[in-house]
């Protein structure tokens, strides 16, 4: 059973930047292809990205290409997001996801362990 927890969200200016962590326990961080999504009020969740095992592949959400990047250490068992130029419709909960395997996904029900979100408000 895989533990996901993600921190550094929080209230940022249009135009800022935020990192967001996922910290991962009780597996084998190794074996998870990690990735973010995210839901507004009202809305299904997106996918946002995800990465390989090895770190080495990743897929990006149209939305998001040349703002968001995704890494991963698996020596720290950690996940980031780095979120620049955010705009006000990136305001949404933000989700970690970790599935077992190597082939990136995109489809949360895809997904195995989740954790439980972090707020990430926009203002304009």
């Amino acid at each position: 059973q895989v533990q996901l927890v993600e921190s550094g969200g929080g209230l940022v200016q249009a135009g800022g930047s935020l990192r967001l962590s996922c910290a991962a326990s009780g597996g084998t961080f190794s074996s998870y292809t990690m990735a973010w999504f995210r839901q507004a009020p009202g809305a299904e969740r997106e996918f946002v990205t995800a990465i390989s095992r090895s770190g080495g592949v990743t897929d990006v959400a149209d939305s998001v290409k040349d703002r968001f990047t995704i890494s991963k250490d698996n020596a720290k068992n950690t996940v980031y997001l780095q979120m620049n130029s955010l705009k006000p419709e990136d305001t949404a909960v933000y989700y970690c996801a970790a599935r077992l395997g190597g082939i990136l996904y995109s489809v949360p029900k895809l997904f195995d362990y989740w954790g439980q979100g972090t707020q990430v408000t926009v203002s304009s």
